[in-house]
């Protein structure tokens, strides 16, 4: 009955269109359709399937789809209730989405990988374009081809295309976020899916030979999940498979496990594809079409300012052909995205002393997902600067050196810290591969075991989740009260940080600064790549090396003109509580005279290593505790009911 309809519609049209031209001059009525479209008229009325896409081509190019959905010169479809143009190819060719098989990072990568194990060149190589190039690898994979290379991409129109239309709209909702790693599951009947009820299907089957349809599946986080998770096959140094298998990255699984996940949670494009409410003619020069609400725009914004930015700079040797003013739309949402919508902190002065500053940093992670997320070369700093107000630094911890690397960290890595008292400690969130032997390793082929990954985990995140084999915390960050818990309790989506700093020697009032320093591609991270030689690698080298590679601040606080004290320490705590040192005893004794509820004691040295930690759980008057065998000073922090406080006492004996 549909098709009847079409037809019945298309036929008035086309009667109609002959009728007002039939005074013409025979040349003049030859120019309104093309040969192609009265072909197409032609096969309509013949009742024979229609569409240019002949047998065996299965996807079309994103430029087919931009006469419809581009940019519209009479200023009525694609824009908002204002009339701001909102068109979704503009938006989409200047994003990592778009430009994913012309990633200058990306090719480089693949040739650094078959450059370490060139035994397995063909299947890196075909792995890694189901995500980066679907388009043109699963029409290889549809001919009967077995691998799909760089040199296949590079003279493959619709490969070249990235991560285009099709590649999502085509997605088939059979068996939905049931398969990873590039295995996407294509609808191959020629139909686009799309967010919207009866849609309008005769322009786009007669232009293009695809049937729009609307699925509720484009809603979902379950049609990124193919590529958002990726888990990869292990080698040995010689390039043998061990049988063990690795999370390269695994964005869709740390949103399963969180809040956002829920019923009434969001869903991967309720940030990266944020919809407006106005209603939205959706495609150009088709009168008769209604708005349609609410309005997904294709923006596609992450983290990845660095490389967006650095594509811009390079696009004519990549071949793109995108407008910097689109490029500068992308950049300004990215930035959006990374500043004011990935992350909460908080800086508090906890106590204060003649001669030591006890600080927490507490961060917020608001994604979906662990911060930061998907490839492992990003990472988040935690830098921390303290200094007079006359600007002498009293301390600092994260901060970088000209060439983009953080000064002062571990040859290795630096392990995750719950409390922090030497410049030479830097929190920085990240995942740390290790390879068979347990060493740090950037090939990700070599990946075969996790090192580190403190990364915060989104809000709901717990171990006992159903995926968390997937989306391990590993290192010592599982030690860490404070890392994604709150009284003990997981799935806070935050850390925080304490910092002990010594005063002194110190006069005079004190500025805070805390921040949180994205880098998407840090200088460790293509250290090793930049070892080898091949055209892709010696092209991004030399990209990478002319960038501005500053790190993007996530997010910051401060506490200006703090005094300092000559109160004794503990002084600005509850007037109820109070700890004492027990002489002869070794012990502590907590005075509790506000019913104050305790939930626990954390032993420190003044140097910041970190002791026993106590579980309490009571609001007894008087609580004692155990206090370590060697005398000296100790630092005891109680976390209650009304916040965290710290206690400096001294331990008069040796036991």
């Amino acid at each position: 009955m549909q098709q009847s309809k079409l037809l019945l519609a298309l036929l008035t049209v086309f009667s109609a269109v002959a009728i007002s031209f039939s005074s013409l001059r025979k040349d003049e009525v030859k120019t309104f359709h093309t040969l192609k479209e009265r072909e197409q008229f032609a096969r309509l009325n013949e009742g024979k399937p229609l569409g240019p896409i002949e047998p065996g081509q299965y996807f079309l190019t994103s430029g087919h789809c931009k006469g419809c959905h581009g940019y519209d010169t009479t200023h009525l479809a694609n824009v908002d209730a204002n009339g701001v143009d909102i068109n979704l190819y503009d938006d989409w060719e200047t994003s990592m989405m778009a430009n994913s098989a012309k990633d200058p990072l990306w090719r480089a990568k693949v040739s650094h990988e078959i450059l370490i194990n060139p035994g397995h060149a063909e299947e890196l190589q075909t792995k890694c374009t189901s995500c980066h190039a679907p388009m043109g690898h699963f029409t290889a994979v549809f001919h009967g081809e077995t691998y799909y290379t760089l040199t296949d991409l590079y003279a493959d129109t619709l490969g070249l295309n990235g991560v285009s239309c099709g590649s999502c709209h085509m997605i088939s909702p059979q068996n939905l976020g049931t398969t990873f790693s590039g295995d996407l599951r294509y609808d191959t009947s020629k139909v686009e899916y799309g967010p919207f009820g009866d849609p309008f299907v005769g322009p786009m089957q007669l232009y293009e030979g695809l049937t729009p349809e609307f699925s509720d599946h484009m809603f979902t986080s379950q049609v990124c999940s193919g590529c958002h998770t990726l888990i990869t096959k292990s080698v040995d140094l010689n390039g043998n498979f061990t049988g063990n298998t690795f999370v390269e990255q695994a964005t869709f699984h740390e949103w399963l496990n969180s809040v956002f996940s829920q019923d009434d949670g969001k869903v991967c494009q309720t940030c990266h594809m944020p919809q407006i409410e106005d209603g939205v003619i959706i495609a150009n020069n088709i009168l008769a079409l209604d708005p349609r609400s609410p309005f997904n725009q294709h923006q596609f914004a992450g983290g990845n300012y660095f490389m967006v930015n650095l594509i811009k700079q390079n696009k004519d040797s990549l071949g793109i052909t995108a407008p910097d003013v689109n490029f500068d739309s992308t950049l300004a949402a990215t930035y959006r995205m990374l500043t004011q919508q990935s992350l909460d902190v908080q800086l508090n002065l906890d106590s204060i002393s003649t001669d030591t500053a006890f600080l927490s940093f507490r961060i917020t992670n608001n994604a979906g997902h662990k911060f930061p997320s998907g490839y492992p070369s990003r990472r988040a700093v935690v830098q921390l600067i303290v200094t007079t107000t006359a600007g002498d630094t009293v301390f600092q911890s994260g901060v970088f050196d000209s060439n983009n690397e953080v000064k002062n960290i571990d040859a290795a890595y630096e392990t995750h810290y719950n409390v922090i008292s030497d410049p030479h400690q830097v929190q920085i969130y990240e995942m740390i591969m290790g390879d068979v032997n347990g060493d740090v390793t950037t090939v990700l082929e070599r990946a075969d075991q996790l090192l580190k990954d403190n990364r915060i985990p989104p809000e709901g995140f717990v171990t006992n989740s159903p995926v968390y084999d997937t989306v391990q915390i590993a290192g010592s960050a599982l030690d860490d009260p404070d890392f994604n818990k709150t009284n003990n309790t997981e799935g806070s989506g935050r850390d925080i940080v304490h910092y002990h700093i010594a005063l002194d020697g110190i006069s005079g009032p004190l500025n805070l600064y805390a921040k949180v320093l994205y880098q998407s591609v840090p200088p460790r991270w293509v250290e090793d790549m930049f070892n080898y030689s091949s055209n892709e690698i010696d092209a991004f080298r030399q990209m990478y090396l002319a960038a501005d590679g500053s790190p993007i601040v996530a997010a910051h606080d401060s506490l200006l003109n703090i005094n300092l004290p000559t109160l004794a320490a503990g002084s600005v705590t509850p007037a109820a509580l109070s700890v004492i040192s027990v002489p002869g005893s070794g012990l502590a004794m907590i005075e509790n005279s506000g019913a104050i509820l305790i939930y626990a004691a954390t032993i420190y040295g003044t140097d910041g290593k970190k002791g026993a930690a106590i579980a309490i759980n009571s609001q007894s008057r008087s609580i004692p505790i155990s206090l370590p065998a060697n005398g000296g000073i100790y630092l005891i922090e109680l976390t209650t009911d009304q916040g965290r406080f710290v206690y400096k006492i001294f331990n008069a004996i040796k036991r």
